[in-house]
């Protein structure tokens, strides 16, 4: 779907993104504010560039809250969907995005940096869908939308290929995989959707080692079988589509926006 195959499509409902500051965060706040959806742009670090995608998102002419939130915490968290209801009177998407790496050999690797990382990346998710859920059970339904509420998990997919040197992470989206099935599971019969996301190699502030140089990008685009790697605005599009009633038979499933990485390139060959 195109950029303007998108607009209107999300028109009256209200949206919450965490880590929506810079990355793929901010271009789903982006895209679903083109979408028609007012949008709480939430960010732990680095309130001048949630600022910024606020002010892009109101010469959209929609809403834009910023929220500064560690999503890992859980009275934050509770804080931040209270004033989102308070200010924009409910919310109809959720998509807890926010996410960090701490990487280390595992031998290596400190029992703080394996909590931080489950902490913000799969703890983070539970606190933000609880709330969603909570809020969309509160309010009931309304005619902006088919479903009662969606909630679109960025995971990656590393929740499906394992990671030597970033076990806290890929455990971490291992866990989302289960978090977002398991819960889709037991609210689809309230009218709750639930899906993830899972990018693959997008070029992003995160892994700026693995595409900032010609070299690099070449040893990255071995394991993309499509030969490109992927830009956030590959991923928003992909969440205005799960958050629209265009996917609304869709749940409980992980969309890869991942170019083929989880085809495996390294057995084309035969192995």
């Amino acid at each position: 779907m195109s950029d303007s195959g998108m607009r209107g499509t999300l028109a009256g409902q209200k949206a919450l993104v965490t880590g929506a500051n810079s990355g793929i965060g901010r271009a789903i706040a982006l895209a679903l504010g083109r979408a028609g959806a007012d949008v709480v742009v939430s960010y732990n670090r680095g309130e001048a560039a949630a600022v910024e995608v606020a002010s892009e998102l109101q010469a959209l002419g929609v809403r834009a809250l910023v929220h500064g939130a560690n999503v890992a915490r859980e009275a934050e968290v509770e804080a931040m969907f209270a004033r989102a209801v308070a200010e924009l009177g409910t919310l109809d998407i959720v998509v807890p995005n926010a996410g960090m790496q701490k990487d280390a050999r595992f031998d290596r690797m400190t029992l703080e940096e394996w909590d931080q990382v489950i902490g913000v990346n799969l703890t983070g998710q539970f606190l933000c869908a609880r709330a969603a859920v909570r809020e969309f059970l509160r309010r009931g339904r309304r005619d902006v939308s088919r479903a009662l509420g969606k909630i679109i998990h960025v995971s990656s997919v590393h929740e499906v290929i394992p990671w030597a040197g970033h076990v806290n992470y890929a455990a971490s989206k291992g866990g989302v995989m289960l978090l977002m099935k398991s819960v889709a599971q037991e609210v689809a019969p309230l009218g709750i959707r639930v899906n993830s996301i899972g990018p693959g190699a997008v070029r992003t502030p995160i892994n700026r080692a693995a595409w900032d140089t010609p070299a690099a990008l070449d040893k990255l685009l071995e394991l993309i079988p499509y030969k490109r790697i992927g830009e956030p605005e590959d991923i928003a599009r992909a969440a205005v589509w799960l958050a629209s009633d265009e996917s609304d038979y869709v749940t409980g499933t992980t969309l890869f926006v991942d170019g083929g990485m989880t085809l495996y390139p390294e057995f084309a060959d035969g192995g």
